[in-house]
């Protein structure tokens, strides 16, 4: 055998010019090299036909050892492969015929080499594919690990392994929050509910009514042709109010599915008492609303930046991503929350610094279920009296203490009501904290944690202005995001706020301030002087609702845990509120989708030591303008009612 070969200095990769003629063969096996920055190219001869091919410093002790039975070793090179050549044969020889030939191919080889060098220069641990999807059973491996567990093609949450208690529960909490469906097939804008042909009569009005009786409420739907609505599925709210006297309740709805509703008032105050009820969402927007629950859980996108050096990238993330593309598994390995973003092309998953909301996505509705979001038509609209709105309610004697059920209910309906604009819950004593001392006395010698979204931030903000002595300190964060934290030295008094972990939709947090509430309540001790008051709802609403009883699955477990070791913890539960809608913000935070939530909050919380404090009867209830932030006088209210469990009436 002959080969002329030529050394390859900067990997020593030896290349010679393997020909095959007639009375030779040869087959592949395959191992793995690194690629090679040069490349060396001999001669062919003039009369053979043959291959290139490449010797390695192996060949020097392979070829050896098979040179008895005529077979020489031979690699031909590619990135990441190298396919070995045997042959038997009896003649190489080295020629300069084709020399312009090899020089090409080598030069094609050397540019696919260097490509996929930059590629795996690049690759990191915490990239995975992204047809790839953490579960449960994965969440205590370490995220520097690549994990190969199969995800559905788009979401993650239907992964989730359940306990049979745990499926039977969620399953229960589904069902309960199960909305009635509209007829099969296009239902057309003029066969939608119109509010202001619809109406709603008093049953029995000339009856004498006392404080404690219920007032019933028959609303008629009808379609924009004046028909009848003959099924439900249309989102009400209502209440009953005394303007004179500041005063207002919830009511209670009952869908009958065929075109009637039934409200149930509680007369809690004497005087002229009047009903109010407004089509928040036809049936038909509900079924588009459901369907972009389900579907396009997208539709609010999330982002973070990627920084090394003076180098920086932004990729998008959410909880499920679609497609192939590698991501970066940002999955909480205590709690299994899945959080996934796309990787950067340049930079590692381990150099993200932010996280914040990317923005909505537009064109989410055809041009005909688009009719059934209007402002002014069928949002929120008012839907009129067939005759009195309103009774005349007398008092009744009784001691107010009569009127306390002691033992709290989430789920009690109304939780409590306005009077001259003070908030007086059924269900536990309410002070009145009117001075800045009053609270400070409340709070003297607490450690208070507020964990939420920007509506826990108003009690941050409320406590820390009325309080003189509460003095925040500045922890240099992102304005309205946080962490905050205020300070009382002389009553050693310290408030505390953090927003929940992603999914959020706050202009740029940090992403080593990203935590989940889970987490942060695992790492308390508890006692006698801490209190903790939570509230998670609104930046789930784009999700199904499974995202959402996964996450209040993770903090009951840890307030149960908490309360285990600590029983003197006082933990606080603030529910959501409704909010000014129109056609755009109705598609992402409809008070529908919130209700939603918050039933499903009230039952899961139902039942262990927490209190509440009920933002969403206080919301409805109350004369002003709805608003994501309640003003003020709502928020002075939900405070109260907060600080009368941390310092409760003492009888």
């Amino acid at each position: 055998m002959f080969c002329s070969t030529k050394m390859l200095t900067h990997c020593g990769i030896w290349i010679c010019m393997a020909f095959k003629t007639s009375h030779n063969f040869f087959y592949l096996q395959v191992t793995t090299i690194a690629s090679c920055p040069g490349l060396a190219v001999p001669r062919k001869p003039e009369t053979d036909s043959g291959y290139l091919a490449f010797c390695v410093d192996d060949f020097r002790e392979g070829s050896r050892n098979r040179q008895k039975t005529g077979e020489s070793i031979f690699y031909l090179a590619y990135p990441n492969l190298l396919q070995t050549l045997v042959f038997n044969s009896n003649l190489l020889e080295c020629v300069n015929r084709l020399q312009i030939f090899c020089l090409l191919m080598a030069v094609l080889a050397i540019v696919v080499l260097v490509h996929n060098f930059f590629q795996l220069e690049h690759l990191d641990d915490d990239t995975v594919s992204g047809s790839n999807w953490i579960t449960e059973n994965n969440v205590q491996h370490s995220l520097s690990q690549t994990n190969r567990t199969t995800r559905k093609p788009y979401c993650g949450y239907t992964q989730q392994t359940l306990s049979k208690r745990e499926q039977e529960e969620q399953e229960s909490l589904l069902a309960a929050i199960q909305w009635p469906k509209t007829p099969n097939g296009k239902i057309a804008f003029a066969q939608s509910t119109d509010p202001t042909r619809s109406d709603f009569v008093i049953v029995k009005p000339s009856r004498f009514f006392k404080v404690g009786d219920e007032l019933e409420v028959l609303v008629r739907m009808k379609d924009f042709q004046g028909k009848p609505k003959p099924y439900g599925g249309d989102y009400l709210q209502a209440r009953i109010h005394s303007p004179l006297l500041k005063a207002g309740a919830t009511g209670r709805v009952v869908d009958c599915h065929n075109g009637l509703y039934k409200v149930f008032f509680t007369l809690l105050w004497p005087g002229e008492v009047k009903v109010s009820v407004s089509l928040v969402h036809p049936s038909e927007a509900v079924q588009v609303l459901l369907r972009l629950r389900e579907e396009r859980p997208d539709r609010v996108y999330f982002k973070s930046s990627f920084k090394s050096g003076r180098y920086s990238e932004t990729t998008e993330c959410n909880v499920c991503l679609p497609g192939d593309l590698p991501v970066c598994n940002f999955t909480d390995p205590y709690t299994g929350e899945p959080w996934f973003c796309y990787k950067p092309r340049k930079l590692s998953c381990a150099s993200r610094i932010s996280h914040a909301k990317g923005g909505y996505l537009k064109g989410l509705l055809t041009k005909e279920e688009s009719l059934f979001f209007q402002s002014h038509v069928n949002i929120k609209k008012p839907i009129p009296s067939s005759g009195p709105d309103s009774v005349i309610v007398k008092p009744k004697a009784f001691t107010v203490s009569n009127s306390i059920n002691r033992a709290e209910d989430p789920t009690t309906s109304p939780s409590g009501y306005y009077y001259e604009d003070q908030w007086r819950s059924r269900t536990h004593w309410i002070g009145n904290f009117n001075k800045s001392d009053d609270i400070t006395e409340c709070l003297q010698g607490k450690v208070i944690h507020l964990f939420g979204d920007s509506t826990m931030r108003q009690w941050f903000e409320y406590l820390t202005e009325f309080v003189p002595d509460l003095v925040e300190f500045n922890l240099r964060s992102p304005k309205n995001v946080g962490p905050f934290m205020s300070v009382d030295l002389k009553h050693n008094i310290l408030l505390k706020f953090r927003c929940h972990g992603p999914p959020i939709r706050f202009s740029t947090v940090f992403s080593s301030e990203l935590r989940y509430i889970a987490n942060e309540l695992n790492g308390i001790v508890g006692g006698r002087n801490t209190v903790i008051a939570i509230t998670i709802w609104s930046h789930f609403s784009t999700f199904p609702v499974e995202v959402y009883i996964r996450r209040l699955r993770n903090i009951r477990r840890s307030i149960i845990q908490l309360l285990d070791r600590s029983p003197e913890t006082l933990i606080v539960i603030r529910t959501a509120n409704v909010q000014e809608l129109g056609p755009e913000v109705s598609l992402f935070n409809s008070d529908w989708y919130s209700f939603q939530l918050d039933s499903v909050m009230r039952k899961m919380f139902s039942g262990i030591a927490v209190h509440f404090v009920d933002a969403w009867e206080m919301s409805v209830a109350h004369y002003l303008p709805h608003n994501l932030h309640p003003q003020e006088v709502i928020i002075k209210n939900q405070i109260d009612a907060f600080l009368s469990y941390v310092c409760p009436l003492q009888t």
